[in-house]
């Protein structure tokens, strides 16, 4: 495996500078009723505010990059069976949580943001895994001028892009893994997959930490040898209050930030 030497922050440019300000809005400013979540119209509105944004992508059938949190259609299009198990032509046709937006792919998310705003783009990828969504993912932003960041909860695909394209800016993402879903998995998986455990692994420039995960001794740690460390999803004032002293910004949702 070849092993690039981690940049220096003013190699990033712009995406270093906007990752600590300003706040960036989950899933773009959406709200119930309002524009979706991970719309164009949501990822407007983020700009218009003057914040930053992130976004969630994932394969088609086609491998085609599209912006998409769930795996399932049917929470945002009502729609049956997974996003992997569509092309993108066939997706073009639905429309989110009964709007007239339709799932935008990545290429087009970043032509509508260009330099507004800092994007951060969560991959979808499940632990261990590496493959085209990464591929995929790289060539786009390779392509695109604006400020951004590759995040998740993967750490063999930070080291993918680390390997491969280190002047994209990384940020690895964890919480506690102890919510109803995660119990299920067994308990010595849930430890592997707590993110402070795999920084030797991934080579991350920043942290994105849920907020059961702060404030955290080791995060500080580590974030005073120069790591910065992003919170989220802080859904009111009072709970950034709480870890604002260590955590350099945060992704939100739900309040003005």
């Amino acid at each position: 495996m070849r092993r690039h030497p981690r940049p220096e922050p003013e190699a990033f440019g712009e995406a270093w500078e906007r990752l600590f300000d300003p706040p960036i809005a989950h899933r773009g400013l959406w709200s119930p009723g309002g524009a979706p979540e991970n719309s164009l119209a949501a990822f407007q509105a983020a700009c218009a505010a003057g914040y930053g944004i992130e976004l969630d992508v994932q394969l088609t059938a086609d491998d085609h990059v599209v912006v998409f949190h769930d795996d399932q259609l049917e929470r945002l299009t009502g729609a049956a069976g997974r996003v992997r198990d569509h092309t993108a032509a066939d997706l073009v046709d639905l429309r989110l949580t009964g709007s007239d937006e339709t799932i935008p792919s990545l290429a087009e998310a970043l032509a509508v943001v260009g330099h507004r705003a800092m994007v951060c783009i969560e991959l979808k990828t499940a632990f261990g895994e590496v493959g085209e969504l990464e591929k995929r993912v790289s060539e786009v932003l390779l392509d695109h001028n604006g400020p951004t960041a590759v995040i998740g909860f993967n750490p063999y695909s930070h080291a993918w892009f680390a390997d491969h394209h280190p002047q994209i800016l990384r940020g690895l993402n964890s919480y506690t893994w102890n919510d109803p879903a995660a119990r299920k998995l067994a308990p010595e998986l849930r430890r592997s997959l707590v993110a402070l455990e795999q920084v030797e692994i991934a080579r991350p420039d920043f942290l994105a930490l849920g907020l059961d995960m702060l404030p955290s001794l080791k995060a500080d740690a580590l974030r005073a040898k120069g790591m910065p460390v992003m919170a989220w999803t802080v859904r009111a004032s009072d709970d950034w209050a709480k870890v604002a002293d260590h955590c350099d910004n945060l992704i939100f949702e739900g309040f003005a930030a």
